[in-house]
């Protein structure tokens, strides 16, 4: 595949300079692709979520397509090679998420580690529990346990005593089961020997049922606990605690790893997009790019969180995707034009409700009626457009604003807010989610502490330096795809970035830092190389 780079720093887009604050010069990085693994399957979820053993220097890529993983040498990564595909069919309906940690083993001289592959397993129906899946890097089974209903996310703790899944609890498609979303922590102490079901504990919603202000509970006839869809964990550095994005929820949930608890959920409440800086783009019918301010809030959303520590704490940094409920049995999905809206909080409503202008916006239908009168007092739209950082207690340190439509909009004016697996479509995006900034990932590179954010609609990435984390500095855009190619032949390049892994210098089979990015919608996995100019 012919590769398609870009580099844009913050001068040449013209975009106002960051003020570092505490003295620090600006970090200057570029982004090089060094090789592409390709699935050839197109728009099939064949490549999302990428782990990395740096033992084998092997990649464990999520191919939801297949119901398996492939796995993929990167010992040299301009030529990632496949090196077997692993069933995960005898497990259950699907694989979802990945991750490799340790696990201890007896050895001739004591205890020893071994690399462990960890997979997240949802049930056929998805209803039903799920299942955690443990291997070794060859593939061979080790032990299994089930865990919560649809399993979405899984991660090892710091320390390596734990994993933990994010069970989203999704409803059938025709609203009559609901089953409770949990975290369900798995001492993995005993891994090798073998899992016991006892090793495994949930740790549910039940103890709020009773209701947490500002917390998105709507599904019909749902408690708090079968409303609440855990999507993402970030574990904290000394392995403690886990912050567990809830995406349709617009909350944070706060969970005590070691007596499997959750202590607390936070609403993360909205943005503003009538104020400057958080301006958008809310139409696909307005002839160009218009990124101006409108009264509309837009829920947080977080899909991928992650955790960091920088000279001044710790911290949690989101991508602000946005997700609604669309389902068969029930659908809180509408357009801002087809909602009756109250007289004196939009006595403009004409106006706002032309599709040039807020009308196109997808908006819902289970916020905003605020006096419960069938009309409509405030709107709102799903996701930021950004990402945000957050101190521990889920209050907002940072948030990007209206950068990032900002940046595609110099940077890629012709393919504006392009949807990911067609080409030639222009705004496309604008009504609905904007670009979709759906991965991040965070590492320490020359001292700093740099996110990338991948844009699954967009199909670019955006680096920022988030040492100082109230004043983040942009440091590029990189894209590796072509608009002028046919994305269903597979020449359009990288296309819907899913899962990003930032592999550090000492883990690298270059010796230089690097960034891997599972596209879903192209099938591909690229191999980036992290450059400090």
């Amino acid at each position: 595949m012919k590769l398609y780079p870009l580099l844009l720093t913050a001068s040449a887009l013209g975009l106002p300079a960051v003020t570092f604050g505490q003295g620090l010069p600006a970090l200057d990085l570029d982004l090089v692709p060094l090789g592409t693994y390709e699935s050839g399957l197109f728009d099939e979820s064949a490549a999302e979520i990428v782990a990395h053993d740096p033992n084998s220097q092997r990649l464990f890529i999520v191919n939801a397509f297949a119901n398996s993983i492939d796995v993929v040498s990167i010992a040299d990564p301009s030529h990632p090679t496949l090196v077997s595909t692993v069933d995960m069919s005898p497990y259950g309906g699907g694989l979802t998420s990945i991750d490799v940690g340790r696990g201890k083993v007896a050895g001739l001289g004591g205890v020893a580690y071994q690399p462990v592959v960890a997979v997240a397993v949802k049930a056929d129906p998805e209803t039903d529990p799920g299942m955690a899946v443990f291997l070794d890097t060859d593939g061979n089974f080790l032990s299994s346990v089930q865990v919560g209903y649809l399993p979405d996310m899984i991660t090892f703790t710091p320390s390596g005593n734990y994993v933990l899944t994010a069970n989203e609890g999704q409803p059938s498609d025709d609203y009559t089961i609901d089953p409770v979303g949990s975290i369900s922590v798995i001492d993995v102490s005993g891994l090798i020997t073998g899992l016991q079901q006892s090793d495994v504990r949930d740790a549910g919603f039940e103890a709020f049922n009773g209701g947490v202000p500002g917390v998105r509970v709507f599904g019909p006839g749902a408690t708090l606990a079968q409303d609440m869809e855990p999507e993402y964990i970030a574990v904290s550095k000394n392995s403690r605690r886990a912050y567990v994005a809830c995406q349709e929820n617009n909350a944070l949930a706060i969970v005590d790893i070691q007596s499997a608890t959750v202590l607390d959920i936070r609403p993360l409440g909205t943005k503003d997009h009538s104020l400057a800086g958080n301006e958008l783009d809310p139409s696909n019918q307005d002839g160009g790019i218009n990124i101006q301010s409108w009264p509309v809030k837009g829920f947080f959303m977080p899909d991928t969180i992650k955790s960091f520590r920088t000279p001044s704490g710790d911290f949690l940094i989101t991508a602000n995707e946005g997700d609604s409920r669309d389902y068969g049995g029930y659908s809180e999905e509408a357009r801002i034009k087809d909602l009756t809206l109250d007289p004196v909080a939009f006595p403009d409503a004409a106006f706002l409700q032309a599709n040039e202008n807020l009308g196109r916006l997808k908006t819902t239908l289970a916020n905003g009626d605020t006096d419960g009168d069938g009309d409509y007092e405030e709107l709102y739209s799903y996701g930021a457009r950004s990402f945000s950082i957050w101190d521990l207690d889920g209050n907002l340190v940072f948030d990007s604003g209206a950068q990032f439509e900002q940046l595609i909009a110099q940077y890629a004016p012709a393919d504006f807010n392009s949807t990911n697996d067609e080409n030639g479509t222009f705004d496309d995006r604008s009504d609905d989610k904007g670009p979709e900034p759906e991965g991040v990932e965070i590492g320490r590179l020359y001292g700093r502490r740099v996110a990338f954010v991948g844009f699954e609609r967009q199909s670019a990435i955006v680096a920022y330096d988030c040492t100082i984390p109230s004043a983040p500095a942009f440091i590029g855009y990189f894209s590796n795809r072509d608009f002028a190619g046919d994305a269903a032949a597979g020449t359009a390049g990288d296309l819907g970035p899913e899962g990003m892994l930032f592999i550090p210098q000492g883990q690298s089979p270059t010796g230089t830092p690097l960034l891997v990015v599972g596209n879903e919608v192209s099938g591909t996995t690229t191999v980036w190389e992290i450059q400090k100019l």
